[in-house]
């Protein structure tokens, strides 16, 4: 079974990523502290309300402002809400983790070992848990800092012995909460590690399932992984015991402030205090204390429903700060040559290199044609350079730069094409959306995509699924080189595009490469001679590995 392979970071190094990841969200926690200052207002007006009511004057007005503030509090939960979620900025930390976390993956080398459940633990579980954390968290733990002390002072205005006693109720729930919050960190880091290890366990199983299923272990594999998934739930249940612990703290303690300010203000107001009254309360300085005093947790209430997004965060962090930044891809400059020095690939599990001691020298703007018989290496030359096959000897370069890849320098049209699903316009500006109307349809007419087109209902935009259903294999590779004649890379990698083809569209599709080759550097496998002959050198590799 898998496991997470880096140690952990410290706490001060997973603070200061997550601070640098999520940004400032102060325009979220400014609405809440406005929302407390709507509370103080909608207190008041109970307090004049009540006033007036037992003095015979006008309560109207104290009625409008105690709904004005009640609406207004509703307006901004609202929009501190929305701001949370989408305007400050959760979704585009999310799409920008998800974006690291993928890059990294297809960085990884070709030969490496997969750990299935720690990438799909990072691209979706950890940054899933960071939604929380920038959305909710952070405007509540802002807020919480200060809307507490607004209400104390709005309280103190009216009774400093109601502040007092709000005051001292709250050291003790912070270290309650303390106490609270660590353990359920530890247990919400255990949980992660055992979602990961679930996850590389299940994709493991799916992968491997021909074996399974023809030892006849799907009993015992399914028991496991029922059994694994239970300890998940276990884990999930101890969390959720500790959270309960820390929110029956909270409440305990909010609840203990409420009816001890409430008992204060009732024995004040009949003068049955067994003590001197400190300070002289009336009616309305009473229920103005007793309308604000629930509004001293609120803030606490808000940070202690958030912390759990605080704790996902920082075992999210664990998972995701190790992924490297993206290495500075080098720019190979168009007029540099590219060179291969005795090249070998050798495939993890083969008992044969796939590609033995190629050397090539292509000049910068050369069509080269790679001929040879099926598994003499045509395509694993060029998954080479696209840094999808394993360099086990030998070296690659670029004007004198050692080179890993073509990878974002080069159009790419293989002998299965990759399909997305969205529509056919959606598949050819993959990898080159800004591609203008104009120079679409010069790609489609180019590779002779224009009858498909015409008798597909939606052309363009007609809609496709990953597997291409309704598409034969020739329209799928018609897809493909209509795709890489769109992007205008400096380099021009095709892989048989012309196999399975009759002569008449073999010969079109062969101008049609012959006019986009011009100016770019250019490798194409094949078996054609047709095709071939448009080269500028032909290359023969040997026989088949």
């Amino acid at each position: 079974m898998t496991t997470i392979a880096h140690a952990p970071p410290t706490p001060k190094a997973r603070s200061r990523w997550l601070k640098d990841v999520a940004g400032r969200r102060d325009g979220v926690a400014g609405l809440l502290l406005f929302d407390t200052l709507a509370a103080i207002g909608f207190a008041a007006g109970i307090a004049g309300g009540v006033t007036a009511v037992a003095g015979q004057g006008a309560a109207w007005p104290w009625a409008v402002l105690m709904l004005g503030m009640g609406a207004l509090r509703a307006v901004l939960a609202t929009l501190a809400l929305r701001r949370g979620a989408v305007r400050a900025g959760a979704g585009a930390v999310k799409r920008a983790q998800r974006l690291r976390a993928v890059a990294a993956t297809l960085r990884r080398k070709p030969d490496g070992p997969i750990d299935s459940g720690l990438l799909a633990t990072q691209a979706v579980d950890a940054v899933e848990a960071l939604d929380g954390y920038v959305a909710r968290f952070l405007p509540a733990r802002r807020a919480a800092a200060i809307a507490p002390m607004l209400v104390l002072a709005a309280t103190a205005c009216a009774s400093w012995v109601a502040a007092a006693i709000l005051a001292a109720t709250l050291l003790p729930f912070v270290a309650a909460m303390i106490l609270a919050g660590g353990a359920a960190a530890d247990e919400s880091r255990r949980q992660f590690v055992a979602l990961h290890r679930l996850s590389a366990r299940f994709a493991d199983r799916v992968r491997s399932l021909p074996v399974v299923l023809a030892f006849r272990a799907e009993t015992r594999e399914t028991e496991a992984i029922g059994a694994a998934a239970q300890e998940l739930a276990e884990r999930t249940m101890r969390i959720l015991r500790v959270a309960f612990l820390s929110s029956a703290a909270l409440e305990f303690f909010a609840a203990l402030s409420v009816a001890l300010v409430a008992v204060y203000c009732g024995f004040a107001l009949l003068g049955l205090l067994p003590f001197a009254a400190p300070e002289t309360l009336t009616l309305g300085r009473a229920f103005f204390v007793l309308a604000l005093a629930p509004e001293f947790y609120a803030p606490m209430r808000r940070l202690a429903a958030a912390y759990h997004d605080k704790q996902a965060a920082e075992t999210a962090a664990d998972t995701l700060m190790p992924l490297a930044e993206p290495a500075p891809v080098p720019v190979v400059r168009v007029a540099a040559p590219l060179i291969l020095r005795d090249v070998a690939i050798r495939y993890p599990g083969s008992d044969a290199p796939a590609v033995s001691r190629v050397s090539l020298w292509i000049e910068a703007g050369e069509t080269v044609a790679l001929l040879g018989p099926s598994g003499s290496g045509k395509t694993s030359l060029l998954h080479l350079l696209l840094g999808l096959a394993p360099l086990s000897a030998g070296i690659v370069e670029a004007g004198g730069v050692p080179l890993t890849s073509l990878a974002g320098q080069a159009s790419w049209a293989g002998q299965h094409p990759l399909l997305i699903a969205g529509s056919i316009r959606d598949n050819l500006t993959l990898a080159h959306p800004q591609a203008d109307e104009l120079a679409v349809q010069r790609a489609v007419a180019a590779a002779g995509l224009g009858r498909m087109l015409a008798a597909r209902p939606g052309g363009l935009d007609a809609t496709l699924d990953t597997r291409g259903s309704g598409l034969s294999g020739g329209e799928r590779r018609r897809i493909a080189l209509a795709r890489a004649l769109l992007n205008p890379a400096p380099f021009l990698l095709l892989d048989e595009p012309t196999a399975h083809l009759d002569a008449a569209a073999e010969a079109a599709l062969i101008a049609t490469i012959a006019r986009a080759a011009k100016g770019r550097t250019t490798l194409i496998a094949t078996h054609s001679p047709a095709l071939a002959a448009i080269a500028t050198r032909v290359v023969h590799l040997g026989h088949s590995a």
